[in-house]
């Protein structure tokens, strides 16, 4: 049995088999590159997070049915999650992310769309178009909201352009419309510590996310933290302090938030420093060792919701 909730299982306990991620890119930024002219956040590569899909330039359905036959060599999966997975999809045109939207509801034995974005591109008036065109089609829909960071210093050290409000305020409001929420957090952010990912834990535990992606820091090329890492401006925790503060993130986060991964990758060939190393797998199978040799798992120390102090002290008097 694994020590946490995986993600996978709830796919599979909800549409009773395996379902498999579909990723396309949209044509589309970021306004913390463009519109606010920060520059982005200090991570962020020139192909976001999307990487591993075909170029935007391509059609929703042709990078769907690409990703369908690789997925199916592999896997043989039947039912699929579509993933608008690179910078904002929500910073798009409403008509026109709304097509896209409606390309991948209609793709055949899609049951999911994800749509990444960022939380201070969420709007009640985005909220309900996008609800519409899936509510119309019977797929179900997950926002994913990069926080990163529950510290504000930190927010602000790597140019989020948005603090922890508009984190609350997105979650919030998704909910309101009925629709899932999954959260990003980076747990080896320089200017984060242990208690800071603890902190985090509880706030994502607190607002009822649904899902959480746990990401370690991947330093790509010439980005602005490239350059802070070359002079030495900081120095990556090791191996061994990620996997500690991943446990213990687990340990504080509440059991019912599945987690759709515990550790990343980026190309090596656009990387200045990544998984120390490692493959990926290796690192995901050194925190469940080691969460199996501690005897510790998901939600052990989920100890502080639903008036804590108050259920406390009942429990003293009444003893």
């Amino acid at each position: 049995m694994s020590p946490y909730y995986k993600y996978s299982e709830y796919l599979k306990n909800k549409y009773g088999e395996k379902v498999y991620k579909l990723t396309a890119n949209l044509p589309v930024t970021c306004p913390n590159r463009d519109n606010v002219g920060r520059g982005g956040c200090i991570y962020c590569g020139d192909d976001g997070a999307g990487f591993e899909s075909l170029a935007a330039s391509h059609s929703v359905s042709q990078q769907l049915d690409a990703a369908r036959q690789r997925v199916f060599a592999k896997y043989k999966a039947n039912k699929f999650i579509a993933y608008f997975q690179n910078f904002t999809s929500t910073f798009l045109p409403l008509n026109q992310l709304c097509e896209y939207i409606r390309q991948a509801a209609e793709y055949p034995d899609v049951v999911k769309v994800a749509i990444s974005t960022r939380p201070d591109c969420v709007s009640d008036a985005y909220l309900a178009a996008i609800g519409a065109i899936c509510d119309a089609r019977g797929i179900d829909i997950c926002i994913e909201l990069g926080l990163q960071s529950a510290n504000p210093a930190t927010l602000r050290a790597i140019n989020r352009g948005h603090g922890l409000a508009e984190f609350i305020d997105a979650v919030i409001r998704i909910k309101a419309h009925g629709m899932q929420v999954c959260a990003h957090a980076i747990l080896d952010l320089p200017w984060d510590d242990l208690g800071d990912n603890i902190e985090c834990a509880r706030i994502l535990s607190a607002l009822g996310i649904n899902q959480v992606k746990i990401h370690n820091l991947f330093i790509l090329k010439n980005t602005p933290l490239a350059k802070m890492y070359e002079s030495g401006e900081f120095i990556p925790i090791t191996s061994d302090e990620y996997i500690e503060r991943a446990i213990t993130f687990l340990e504080h986060l509440s059991p019912n938030i599945a987690i759709g991964r515990i550790t990343g990758r980026s190309p090596a060939e656009k990387s200045v420093f990544s998984n120390w190393g490692k493959s990926w797998w290796r690192i995901h199978d050194e925190i469940l060792a080691q969460m199996a040799r501690d005897g510790r798992h998901q939600g052990g120390l989920c100890d502080y919701l639903n008036g804590a102090a108050l259920n406390s002290f009942i429990d003293t008097k009444q003893q």
